[in-house]
């Protein structure tokens, strides 16, 4: 984790006023003259661990056949097949969504021939945001059981953050003070009060997962095991305190 004190003491260069210069007897020293009183900056990061409570898994039927229409027609007689077992599972139309929908035709090419049609691929993907981890592996079993033949991503993310995120704040806060007070020791004073505090991130990275293409045929007779694991939620802060020299 990153920790940083500094100690700043500003002094402009000297500048001759004209009234000096004349003789005059000078005045009061303008505000932009003045040398700004010494500050000590810190920064810190902290780290909050946490365990995920949903997941969003996307699920893919592929057919394949001569014409379009038969390879959408049979996808679609599939892909109903998958929604209706996950809405059995407890999933709301709110919580399934279409993410994407393509057809393609397929060509076989050979040298000094024109490309040769030979069918076409029909792919419908469904996000299914899975609110109850319990649930998880059954959901990729009914899926791959009633049609869906490619699972294309899984991700788990937590409802409610909120609390982690304070956590962090609070104790990168910590940090930085503590930095900034050795540093402010160490010069001889003391810390004054708070200039500026910036607070950056607390947003959940979750670690990469690798691409899954499932079949059907691959079914265990136990629910699919899962496991969430835990997720990182970082912070950074850095803060500016008055420098009060020993008197």
């Amino acid at each position: 984790m990153l920790r940083r004190a500094t100690l700043l003491f500003l002094v402009p260069s000297a500048l001759l006023s004209p009234h000096v210069a004349s003789g005059q007897t000078p005045g009061p020293m303008p505000d932009a003259f003045r040398e700004p009183p010494p500050s000590i900056s810190g920064s810190a990061t902290s780290n909050v661990k946490f365990t995920p409570d949903r997941a969003t898994v996307r699920i893919s039927v592929q057919t394949r056949a001569i014409s379009a229409a038969t390879a959408a027609s049979q996808n679609a007689t599939k892909q109903n097949a998958v929604l209706s077992a996950l809405r059995s599972l407890g999933l709301p139309n709110a919580q399934l969504s279409t993410t994407d929908y393509s057809v393609s035709p397929e060509y076989r090419y050979e040298q000094n021939k024109s490309p040769a049609l030979l069918g076409y691929t029909v792919t419908n993907t469904i996000l299914a945001d899975v609110r109850d981890l319990k649930i998880l592996g059954r959901v990729l079993d009914a899926a791959l059981s009633n049609g869906a033949n490619m699972v294309s991503s899984l991700d788990f993310y937590a409802s409610n953050t909120d609390t982690a995120r304070r956590e962090a704040i609070s104790a990168a806060v910590q940090k930085a003070r503590a930095e900034a007070d050795v540093a402010a020791r160490a010069a001889g004073g003391s810390l004054g009060t708070l200039i500026s505090l910036n607070i950056d991130g607390g947003s959940p990275f979750p670690p990469p997962r690798p691409m899954m293409r499932m079949a059907a045929s691959a079914q265990a007779a136990d629910s699919t095991p899962i496991n969430p694991g835990e997720q990182t939620l970082t912070v950074s802060v850095s803060a500016q305190w008055h420098y009060v020299p020993a008197r």
